[in-house]
This record gives structure tokens, C-alpha cells and sequence, in this order.
């Protein structure tokens, strides 16, 4: 109003006039864009703890295996749990089949979150298929498979990179076997595709990690003297967190600062050793890795083996045949 006010000229109040609803309109548009980013970003920051992981390999590693064998994942993960997986023996081209990747765990226990408190297990699993090998569409699905993926989001690992599945993390106590929906190549349509025995990597994982990618330490894993020497004092800080100051020999003082998770095992005038432990082992989960094979197998080959196995068993019944007539003629004349 104060804005059309001040204009003298009869003319330029009409458009001024018109300008007003629109820059009512774009601060409206700009403050709802800013609401809706702020949310966004509040929503994201709170979830990066727990879905962000299976994101730091692809930000660090060109492929998720190693040149050794071991699946990178092992480099966060450092203990060690048993992982299977069923694939089939065979396969036809162009077939959709299933890898059921099984994660087993104690449902009764607990980790401890990157808070400090108790919290149930997230599971993971990453398949490496052969090349030519991927991820099924949604419309090749029967409804079996559609009813045992639901729920289950598939990444690749790279846009170059389409034989490489993740998936993860997801609640454990739910899916402790998850299903990887995979569709084989048809060697028909691709030259580069033969017929002949594939190798799949395949690992899964439950549980935090106990080292971040910049090699720091999380607070589900134990934490260690960094010096020789008698614990000196234990401060508690309002986050749930301890400094503990070891005193040396020599009287030098160093300290360890202890996140809220782990549980203090030392005392203020404890003698401890370089390397000892000052807490207890927190982690309840670990990473396990396998290979598994499975064979693109040609029909050709298939339907001439049942060729051959009905051509053998022909000629089985034509000889007892030809054995029954040879006793019925040699009876007959009396041979025998």
C-alpha cells in the first residue's frame, strides 16, 4: 500500500499495482522452497547414520573387490560372521532366477548406536554377479519373487557397473535372507556372453562398522591404552563420553577419550599396558564374504543329452526284445 502511495503518476500505478500480488506470490514460492529444503536437509542429516554406509565404498573404491579377493566392506567391518548364499546350479539365457543371500544373527542381542544407547542390527548384502548378469526388471518378476523383494531397494554400485548389486542397510530382525532378483544374459544377443560356469562374489554384513573410511575409530569397537602407565584420572563429559589420562613412568601423561557406547573396564589407579584394553568389545556383529558358481547353461546341450538318454534307453528295450525272440526260436526248435 505504502508502495502505491508514493506513485504520482496514474499511468505506473495500474502495472505497480500488478507487481505486488506477483512478488507476494514468488516470496511465498521462496519461502515455501526454503521449508521444504530445510526439512529435506534435516531429514537427511538425521538418517546418514544409518543408511549412508553402503555409500562409502562406492565413494572410495572403483569395485567393491579387492585385488586379494576381500570385499572392501571387511575394511570397516573387522569381525568376522558367517554368510551363505543358494543359487542355482544352472541357469537358461534370458531366465530370471533368484540369489537368496542369508545374513544369520542372534535376534536377542543388540548394538550400540552412534548415540551410545542399545539398538537392534541393520543388515547388508553385496552381490557381485558375472558380466551380462543384473538386476531383474519389475515386469519379468512372478509374483513369488515380487511378494519376497517387496520392501527391498537395489543400487548398483556404479552407473558403469550394472552387475554389482547393494542392498542395505534394513532392519536384520526382518530380513535376515535377502532375496536378489537376477536375470541372466542370452548369449543370442550379446557375442561377449558364452555359455559356461560363472562366478558370483557375494558378502553380507550385520551390524556397525568399527572403523570410518578416514580410519577413525566408531564407538562399536574397543578402545586401548595409547601408552604404558597407571590410569591416572577417568572425567565424564555430559555427552556420556570418558577421558581417560594414563601418567607415565617417565611422567608424562597422555589420555584416551572413550565415546558413550563402550563400557569402561579400568579403574583410577590401574596399571595398564600399551595396547591394553580400557573398555569391552561393544560389537555384536561382523562381515562375512563367499564365492558361489552357477552355469549358463545352452538348451541345445540339454535337449541333446535327453536325446541321448532316450536313444540308450531305446536300444535297452530293443535288446531285451531281440534277446526274448532269440530264447522263444531256440525253444521252438529245441536248442535249448
Amino acid at each position: 500500500m505504502g508502495l502505491i502511495r508514493t506513485v504520482s503518476d496514474p499511468l505506473l500505478s495500474a502495472p505497480v499495482a500488478r507487481l505486488l500480488p506477483m512478488r507476494r506470490s514468488f516470496s511465498l514460492l521462496f519461502g515455501s522452497l526454503l521449508s521444504l529444503t530445510l526439512v529435506v536437509g534435516v531429514m537427511v542429516a538425521g538418517a546418514s547414520p544409518s543408511w549412508a554406509y553402503p555409500f562409502y565404498a562406492q565413494q572410495n573404491y572403483a569395485s567393491p573387490r579387492e585385488a586379494t579377493g576381500k570385499i572392501v566392506c571387511a575394511n570397516c567391518h573387522l569381525a568376522k560372521k558367517a554368510t551363505h548364499v543358494e543359487v542355482p546350479q544352472a541357469v537358461f539365457p534370458d531366465t530370471v532366477f533368484k540369489a537368496v543371500v542369508e545374513i544369520p544373527y542372534d535376534t536377542s542381542v543388540q548394538q550400540v548406536s552412534g548415540g551410545g544407547t542399545p539398538t537392534g542390527l541393520n543388515v547388508g548384502a553385496v552381490v557381485m554377479l558375472p558380466d551380462g548378469f543384473r538386476l531383474a526388471p519389475q515386469e519379468r518378476l512372478s509374483d513369488e519373487l515380487k511378494e519376497e523383494t517387496a520392501g527391498i531397494y537395489y543400487t548398483q554400485y556404479s552407473d558403469d557397473q550394472p552387475n554389482i548389486l547393494l542392498v542395505g542397510p534394513l532392519p536384520g530382525d526382518q530380513h535376515r535372507e535377502i532375496v536378489f532378483p537376477i536375470l541372466s544374459p542370452d548369449p543370442a544377443t550379446d557375442s561377449t556372453i558364452h555359455f559356461g560356469k560363472y562366478q558370483l562374489h557375494v558378502g553380507g554384513n550385520r551390524g556397525r562398522g568399527q572403523v570410518t573410511p578416514t580410519g577413525e575409530k566408531t564407538n562399536n569397537g574397543v578402545f586401548t591404552a595409547p601408552a604404558a602407565g597407571k590410569v591416572s584420572a577417568i572425567t565424564a563429559a555430559d555427552d556420556g563420553s570418558s577421558v581417560v589420562e594414563i601418567s607415565g613412568a617417565d611422567g608424562t601423561s597422555v589420555s584416551e577419550t572413550v565415546p558413550a557406547g563402550p563400557t569402561l573396564i579400568v579403574a583410577v589407579g590401574d596399571e595398564v599396558a600399551a595396547g591394553a584394553p580400557l573398555t569391552n568389545d561393544p560389537n555384536v556383529g561382523g562381515f562375512g564374504q563367499l564365492d558361489a558358481e552357477v552355469v549358463l547353461q545352452d538348451p541345445v546341450r540339454i535337449y541333446g543329452m535327453l536325446a541321448f538318454f532316450a536313444a540308450v534307453a531305446l536300444a535297452q528295450i530293443m535288446l531285451v526284445l531281440k534277446k526274448r525272440q532269440v530264447e522263444k526260436v531256440q525253444a521252438a526248435e529245441g536248442i535249448v
